[in-house]
């Protein structure tokens, strides 16, 4: 059984950064893909960034050049650098893996940005 967790999320001000992580239990050599997605309130939740297992990226145009994402297969954890972070930023961000043709979800962990 996989287990995703999340972590490093809170509050921060306008322009500042987090990192976020997200650490998976379990055997998950050979996964397809795993991304990171956010729902902020009263919207649908989106793909953030993506990451594939050949460590493929793929980015929303909205965090284009602010947001680094990143993967360390020995310690199975994806990790999720973001700059200059915006008040729409705001939202909670899920940890997702695809793995043997199943998706896998974290519990999401909150992100806001506010002065």
């Amino acid at each position: 059984q996989v287990q995703l967790v999340e972590s490093g999320g809170g509050l921060v001000q306008p322009g500042g950064s987090l990192r976020l992580s997200c650490v998976a239990s379990g055997n998950i050599d050979n996964f397809f893909a795993m991304g990171w997605y956010r729902q902020a309130p009263g919207k649908q939740r989106e793909l953030v960034a993506s990451i594939g297992s050949s460590g493929g990226t793929n980015y929303a145009n909205a965090v284009k050049g602010r947001f680094t994402i990143s993967g360390d297969s020995a310690k199975n954890t994806m990790y999720m650098q973001m700059n200059g972070l915006k008040p729409e930023d705001t939202a909670v961000y899920y940890c997702k893996l695809v793995f043997r043709s199943l998706a896998y979800w974290g519990q999401g962990t909150q992100v806001t940005v506010s002065s």
